[in-house]
């Protein structure tokens, strides 16, 4: 078989600010470096990306080209009908797996999201025959794609957009978090979608224990876009009843360099998620030289190491003493923030690049 002269990507939606998105335009990139043209073809195409991303429906069938010269790369991490679309496709396919978030973890709240999330799964294991080569972010998402039937399975390390990692922090909102520093109390950070399987009611939690045994003036900050209003809604009145409307802050998606001040400001993140395939924010947060503080849940432990904290329960009181242990242990802080730099530097944009020209390359070598 011939190497393509095409390897276009498919996928469900496509937005800014979004940790599968932007890994999806840096993989477009590094596939025209390859020498491939390369388009990306979504279903729902958000605002910010018109002009970079064409829609589905445009996505060639058969355009002159045999099969084996057009491949599709599929990105996925949600049910959705594209991945029917990228199935039809006579090209050889590729899958790029994210992880699907159970559908039990968020079906209460985002009944639709949930139906999403089951149709997802299924469709992974339908699709497992029809892909010549799979690779995964972390091994955990690896070991899902090898129960789901893939027989050919890769892991390479999420494709992290460099501004998140090196854009400077935004003048405006690093002088009003210093400004607030200044009063005193030390500054929780956590950053993900405002969703119920990210569980920041449980960050919520032990940020509360936390301010009544230890530091009465902390300020907890949770950054990330909402999917839904109704958990977003129960969380703000969560923090009203339990007093903390004052130091608990939801700024919503922010642009990279107002992303950059609240990491800048921060002095712990705290991740209570129920469920993490890779967790781009952790290794942000290790870049940015924060300690990490974690439930091992999912990919997370894989993803942290030895380079943060990870806990086995998510009580509020041992989250909020384990936050306490590193922020006022001699050394413990800085111990962590050197042994992260370590870990994230592994993750790095040059290392994750490496990975995804090598998992093209064992592709087209299997072929």
């Amino acid at each position: 078989m011939s190497p393509p002269s095409r390897i276009d990507q498919v996928i469900p939606a496509i937005i800014e600010h979004d940790a599968v998105s932007n890994h999806t335009f840096e993989a477009q990139r590094l596939l025209r470096e390859m020498g491939f043209d390369s388009e990306i073809y979504a279903r729902i195409i958000g605002p910010g990306c018109d002009g970079r991303v064409r829609p589905l429906d445009e996505l060639p069938g058969r355009s002159g080209l045999r099969a084996d010269e057009h491949w599709l790369l599929y990105q996925c991490s949600i049910g959705s009908p594209a991945a029917e679309v990228f199935a039809r496709h006579p090209g050889v396919k590729l899958l790029d797996y994210h992880n699907i978030t159970p559908a039990e973890l968020v079906e209460r709240w985002l009944p639709p999201l949930g139906e999403e999330a089951r149709l997802g799964r299924a469709q992974l294991r339908a699709l497992a025959p029809l892909v010549a080569h799979a690779f995964a972010d972390s091994a955990f998402n690896a070991g899902e794609l090898r129960a789901a039937g893939f027989a050919s399975v890769e892991v390479a390390p999420v494709l992290i957009e460099a501004g998140n990692l090196e854009a400077a922090p935004d003048p405006v909102r690093l002088s009003r978090l210093e400004a607030q520093r200044r009063g005193g109390g030390c500054d929780w950070l956590f950053v993900g979608q405002v969703a119920p399987h990210k569980a920041q009611h449980d960050v919520v939690r032990a940020f509360a224990c936390y301010r009544a045994a230890y530091d009465p003036s902390a300020r907890l900050h949770l950054v990330g876009r909402e999917m839904g209003r109704a958990y977003r809604d129960a969380l703000e009145r969560f923090v009203v009843d339990l007093g903390l409307a004052e130091a608990v802050e939801l700024p919503g998606a922010v642009p990279t360099s107002v992303l950059a001040a609240y990491y800048e400001a921060a002095d712990v993140f705290v991740c209570c998620s129920e469920h993490e395939g890779f967790s781009v924010p952790v290794v942000e947060a290790m870049h940015r030289g924060l300690p990490v503080v974690a439930y091992a849940a999912g990919a997370l432990p894989e993803t942290l190491g030895d380079a943060g904290v990870l806990l086995g329960s998510k009580a509020p009181c041992v989250v909020a003493a384990a936050v306490h242990e590193v922020l006022s242990r001699p050394g413990a802080r800085d111990a962590l923030v050197s042994i992260g730099a370590a870990r994230a530097a592994a993750y790095g944009l040059d290392a994750a690049r490496r990975a995804f020209r090598s998992t093209i390359e064992t592709a087209l070598s299997r072929a």
